[in-house]
């Protein structure tokens, strides 16, 4: 994944609709100055071309004033050409050839006639106007038409415009600028918690407790739960591995114990005999070690990213299979009594099978000799679905529970590693479920409960089970 840095990412949503908006101002600037200029310069053609019919008509056309002089030599910044003919086409005075008129233009404009043409090779903005004056005892309508280079409004507009995007690029530029060393500052914080996680050690977990930005302070908060998650991880596979440690030792002892009588027998017989008291043993060693492996392996799975869809009732006949073979010898009843209905959820089928199994096992060994029947019940209540395993054995007293579910704890004692509930404690709560006691006049009774695919509850009630 391509990296990407923080400052330039507010730089770029900060200066990007700055920029626009710089754009829409320079665009608008430059249709406003163009506008304003053909205002500016249209009516400087009318006056140009007012100050001219004035002074034909008090000298007969023969001069103009020193002012309408000074008006057509520097209007606006530039030279203004004209020209008069009389009512007759006689030509009175000014440049002998006018610009050509467009075929679009009025022949007798009530109004003042504005249009752009060529004149010697360069463009001009002229003025066509009619003027009811006497010349010389000719009395009429008399025309007047005056021009001026387009290069001068141009200019003019050039001008407005370079001062304007000038300005305009110096804003953008200072707000750039500020901006740089502003989110430089503003991320200072965040800077200097990066630092101080930096120099945590290995084994420091403790929770953030520095001062940050409001807009941090989430992410922190985030960050503690993550610590605090990890450091109770941490906990409890030390913890695991320090009471693993301590179940394992005895029964390798007893395995080393046995392998060296075995290996020190005065006879045969003896041999053999203390060779079978040995591969018991070890098999309740092997047993003990793949239950360790499978509290461990349920602490670590993750039901969202690697389970499927399991159909419940398939899933627990397969199990009653396997468990009346493994217990073929002993005279145990198992009844199932499951929903109508399809009851599907998403799960690891493996660790549900090794929960399931260590749950009817656990009742076998601890359910006492008088136990005769377990049953397994199936059904479907708000949203989850409900499972329970009754036994009819000598059951579990309710000042007892927390121990039971507790690992390498046994409620009465007994054979076993004290590992069956607590496995399937586990694989309830990482498939989004729960593992229950129940307190019952008769034997002992679980409950499970595991979230339905299809359900529709909120998520603080998918791990409750009644």
């Amino acid at each position: 994944m391509r990296a990407h840095s923080l400052r330039s990412r507010l730089i770029l949503i900060i200066l990007t609709p700055l920029l626009l908006i710089a754009l829409i101002a320079g665009i608008w600037q430059y249709r406003t100055t163009t506008l304003r200029a053909e205002g500016i310069f249209d009516r400087g053609l009318l006056s140009a071309a007012l100050a001219i019919s004035r002074d034909i008509a008090v000298s007969d056309g023969d001069a103009l004033s020193p002012p309408t002089r000074a008006i057509l030599s520097d209007t606006s910044g530039g030279e203004i050409f004209y020209h008069v003919y009389a009512p007759d086409g006689v030509f009175v005075t000014g440049y002998a050839t006018p610009p050509v008129q467009p075929v679009t233009a009025p022949q007798n404009p009530a109004e003042p006639f504005y249009y752009d043409a060529r004149y010697r090779d360069e463009n001009v903005r002229v003025l066509r106007f009619q003027d009811g004056t006497t010349v010389s005892g000719v009395s009429g309508v008399f025309n007047i038409t005056v021009w001026q280079k387009s290069d001068v409004r141009n200019s003019f507009v050039r001008e407005v415009v370079t001062r304007s995007f000038t300005v305009i690029g110096l804003l953008v530029a200072s707000v750039a600028f500020v901006v740089w060393f502003g989110v430089a500052i503003g991320l200072r914080p965040l800077l200097d918690l990066e630092t101080a996680i930096a120099r945590r050690t290995p084994s420091d977990l403790e929770p953030i407790r520095r001062p940050v930005p409001i807009e941090a302070r989430k992410l922190v908060e985030t960050l503690n739960i993550l610590l605090d998650r990890v450091s109770r991880r941490i906990s409890s596979k030390d913890e695991f591995i320090s009471n693993a440690a301590h179940q394992l030792r005895n029964p390798v002892a007893g395995v080393l114990a046995l392998a060296e009588a075995v290996q020190n027998a005065p006879s045969r017989a003896s041999a053999i005999a203390r060779s079978a008291e040995l591969v018991e043993a070890a098999r309740e060693a092997s047993s003990l070690t793949n239950q360790l492996l499978s509290f461990e392996r349920a602490s670590g799975t993750d039901v969202d990213r690697s389970g499927t869809k399991i159909e419940l009732q398939t899933l627990l006949r397969q199990i009653a299979e396997r468990f009346r073979l493994q217990i073929a010898p002993r005279q145990v009843d198992l009844i199932l009594t499951l929903a109508d209905e399809a009851v599907t959820i998403q799960g690891d089928e493996i660790m549900l099978q090794e929960a399931f199994l260590n749950l009817l096992m656990n009742a076998v060994v601890h359910g006492g000799p008088e136990m005769s029947a377990i049953a397994i019940s199936l059904a479907k209540k708000e949203g989850m679905a409900v499972i329970e395993v009754k036994d009819d054995g000598v059951g579990i007293p309710r000042e007892k529970f927390v121990q039971a579910v507790s690992r390498f704890s046994q409620a009465n004692g007994g054979p076993g590693s004290g590992l069956g509930l607590p496995i399937a404690a586990r694989v309830m709560e990482n498939h989004g479920g729960s593992l229950r006691l129940l307190d019952t006049s008769v034997g002992t009774v679980v409950r499970l409960g595991l979230p339905l695919i299809d359900r529709d509850i909120p998520p603080d009630r998918r791990r409750r089970s009644d």
